[in-house]
């Protein structure tokens, strides 16, 4: 499977679906229809066996079954979702290649398409991360259903249809019954965990806003940029599955409260067309950064880019060319507080209570007990993390670093109230907003360029060597970056692809906090190329 998956549970999944059959016998209210499948990434589920895509908690979890779910895993299986299994991805979450993990690295499903399995090695490409185990599963159709037995189709749908208190035999319901069932995964996004695996495997990959979806569950890199994502073949499939998750939930502290959800609902209503027509986009205006012109783009990238404001601006969007002055800090930003916050949170992989404990040395005499554990059980990327992270939480640096840091989020987060037509709900001074100028959603490239060869994402085997300098992989998440900082829903939609080599290419549209029904209304009609 290419290492796609960490762990497929097909008893899980037949019984699964036996029961969403029979509670539909039943006349039970599902949410997703019948075998509607899923796949976990990084969230806890029971009846699942956790595997660890790293080795400091592969000791410890590898026999280990959670005794709770995920609030996001609840909520779909309330609905009859099916839950396959868990998919690979980079330890703890760090990465943009799917290239770090126990597991080894997640091959690009596109690559199966090429006539010749895998190829060589040399001409692999990645299927992003890190979220790529999720992406590699949704696009290779891993995760889909279909009904291939018409009259077996029928037979169900009258077993439904009698048990309703209303007759529906319209042929609009029996097509939406037949019609391919819903296909996605969950993963998390930190920093464009979902979206750049989605542009790479040309699949749609959504981030809501932060807080939206219940983060209960979910393995922890850095607590105030984490989100729960999504990963699916179409954007009504994304937004059939965040309608289920997008719950509040009294055991997360960052959930968004039920009274200030009423509220962002009721200032960000939508974008609705005059005429009702789902192609028709007069009256919405969509902005268009200067500064994700960066010199990194590929020229396929830029003419696919121009190519989707073409596609909007005939179906009578607005253009508006906008200017977000602090984004070219985004990215340093970012790798210093997911580093300070991921420091933080993998403090408690030490060895002495649970986890990977070295055989090195004495625990009873040896002054730093846990040094060649850490050092054992992280791998190069997490180490390199944890270092950088735990520099700039140093008295020394605090200040230079981290905290200029967090000055220059905020400013991420000024640039985007500035651009948008509505103020941001959250914010207890809203910023003032040019009406004239202000804009619905933004759209950028999702990535710089396909997805690369993954023998050009592999460090070199001496750490110190400059020839393949790991943290140049950081810049393939500039694009994706931004909106994590500034806590805002963003989503990917596949746009084309390259003419040099054939490999996907996405477009990002993002939107004010909280304003996802733009966002998806948007991208819907983006889809529709």
């Amino acid at each position: 499977m290419a290492k796609w998956w960490v762990i497929f549970i097909a008893d899980i999944f037949w019984k699964s679906t036996v029961k969403s059959r029979w509670s539909a016998s039943r006349g039970e209210r599902q949410l997703l229809y019948d075998a509607d499948q899923l796949v976990v990434r990084i969230c806890h589920s029971q009846r699942i066996l956790h595997q660890s895509t790293s080795r400091v908690t592969f000791t410890y979890v590898q026999d280990f079954t959670s005794p709770y779910d995920a609030t996001v895993v609840h909520l779909l299986r309330k609905a009859r979702a099916v839950v396959m299994g868990k998919t690979n991805l980079d330890e703890f979450g760090m990465g943009s290649a799917n290239i770090y993990s126990t597991f080894g690295p997640v091959y690009n499903p596109h690559d199966l398409g090429k006539g010749q399995g895998l190829g060589s090695p040399s001409e692999r490409r990645v299927a992003g991360g890190s979220s790529g185990g999720s992406a590699a599963a949704v696009a290779s159709g891993m995760c889909f259903a279909t009904r291939t037995n018409w009259s077996a189709c029928v037979i169900q749908i009258m077993v439904v249809c009698r048990l309703q208190t209303t007759p529906i035999w319209s042929t609009s319901s029996i097509l939406f019954l037949c019609r391919p069932y819903i296909t996605g995964a969950l993963g998390s996004d930190t920093g464009g965990s979902v979206r750049l695996p989605a542009s790479y495997c040309g699949i749609v990959g959504f981030k809501p806003s932060y807080g939206r979806c219940s983060r209960w569950g979910l393995i922890a890199y850095a607590n105030s940029l984490d989100t729960v994502g999504l990963l699916a073949r179409t954007v009504r499939d994304a937004e059939i599955v965040y309608d289920i998750i997008s719950e509040h939930d009294d055991r997360d502290p960052t959930s968004m409260p039920i009274d200030i959800k009423k509220h962002v609902d009721a200032i960000a209503p939508g974008f609705e067309s005059i005429t009702g027509d789902l192609e028709d986009l007069t009256g919405l205006r969509i902005g268009i950064p200067q500064e994700y012109f960066v010199s990194e783009l590929a020229p396929a990238i830029v003419q696919l880019w121009r190519d989707g404001i073409a596609h909007l601006r005939d179906r009578g969007a607005t253009i508006v060319p906008v200017s977000m002055p602090n984004t070219r800090h985004a990215l340093s930003a970012y790798y210093v507080l997911a580093s300070a916050e991921a420091s933080s949170n993998l403090a408690r992989f030490d060895g002495l209570r649970y986890g990977h404990r070295s055989d090195k040395g004495s625990f009873k005499n040896d002054t730093l007990p846990y040094a060649d554990t850490r050092t054992e059980g992280f791998g190069p990327e997490v180490r390199r993390r944890i270092i950088l992270g735990t520099y700039v939480l140093t008295a020394g640096s605090y200040k230079n670093y981290f905290l200029q840091a967090q000055k220059v989020r905020r400013l991420v987060q000024e640039d985007f109230d500035h651009v948008f037509l509505f103020p941001n709900p959250v914010h207890h001074h809203p910023l003032p907003t040019d009406t004239s100028s202000g804009v619905h959603v933004l759209l950028t490239p999702a990535a710089i360029s396909t997805a690369p060869k993954m023998q050009d994402c592999f460090p070199s085997a001496d750490e110190t060597s400059n020839a393949k300098n790991p943290v140049d992989a950081y810049v393939g998440d500039v694009m994706t970056v931004p909106a994590s900082l500034a806590g805002i829903p963003a989503i990917v939609v596949p746009f084309g692809a390259s003419p040099l080599d054939g490999y996907p290419i996405g477009l990002q549209l993002m939107a004010q906090y909280g304003d996802e029904r733009t966002l998806l209304r948007v991208a819907a009609t983006l889809e529709r190329r």
